[in-house]
C-alpha cells in the first residue's frame, strides 16, 4: 500500500454519517483543535448537503497533542459521546466551538446533548476510549497523514483543497458516476 492509500478499510468501528451503501465515501482525519478542521467542517455541511444519497461521511481522530493539548481529551470525549448514541452531536458541538475543550466545556456539551453525564465522565477518566483513538492515529500515520484535515475518497488520499466545496463534490460525483 501507498502512502496515498488509507490502510483501515471503514467498518463496525467507525462513526458513518450517510447511507452505507453510498457509492462514495469520504474518510476524515482530523483534530477538533485544529482551526483547519473546524473551517473544513463547515464546508463539510454543504459538501454533505449537495452531495446526497452519493456520501457517507466518516470522521477518524488525528490529535496532535504536542500543539493542541486539549485534543486527545476532545476526541475521547467524542467517542463517550458515541457510547450513549450521540457521536455525531459531541462531534458537532465540538467542531462549532471555537476551540472551547476544557474539561468544564466537554461536560456542558455533554449535557447539552442529552448524556448521561456520569457515564460520559467515567468513560473519560478510565481511559476507556484511548485505544480507539490511538488505532485511528496509528492507521493515519500508516496512510501517510502528515497534517489536518486529511481526507480519503474511496480509501485514496483526496490531493484537491479540501476548502473548495465545488471541486470536493465534483470529485465524489465523477466517482458516484464510476460505480
Amino acid at each position: 500500500m501507498s502512502e496515498s492509500e488509507l490502510t483501515l478499510p471503514v467498518g463496525e468501528r467507525d462513526y458513518i454519517l450517510g447511507p452505507t451503501d453510498a457509492p462514495v465515501t469520504l474518510v476524515e482525519y482530523g483534530d477538533y483543535e485544529c482551526r483547519d478542521c473546524m473551517a473544513f467542517h463547515r464546508v463539510l455541511g454543504a459538501v454533505i448537503e449537495r452531495a446526497g444519497d452519493k456520501l457517507r461521511f466518516v470522521y477518524r481522530h488525528m490529535p496532535w497533542a504536542k500543539i493542541h493539548p486539549r485534543a486527545q481529551a476532545a476526541a475521547e470525549a467524542s467517542l463517550a459521546a458515541g457510547a450513549q448514541g450521540r457521536f455525531w452531536e459531541m462531534h458537532n458541538l465540538m467542531m462549532e466551538s471555537g476551540g472551547k475543550l476544557e474539561d468544564q466545556d466537554l461536560l456542558g456539551y455533554a449535557a447539552q446533548i442529552g448524556l448521561d453525564v456520569d457515564l460520559f465522565q467515567s468513560g473519560l477518566a478510565d481511559g476507556t476510549h484511548k485505544p480507539h483513538v490511538l488505532e485511528d492515529q496509528r492507521s493515519a500515520v500508516r496512510s501517510g497523514v502528515r497534517r489536518t484535515p486529511t481526507l480519503f475518497l474511496n480509501g485514496q488520499r483526496y490531493e484537491g483543497d479540501w476548502r473548495d466545496a465545488d471541486a470536493l463534490v465534483a470529485a465524489i460525483e465523477e466517482l458516484a458516476g464510476a460505480d
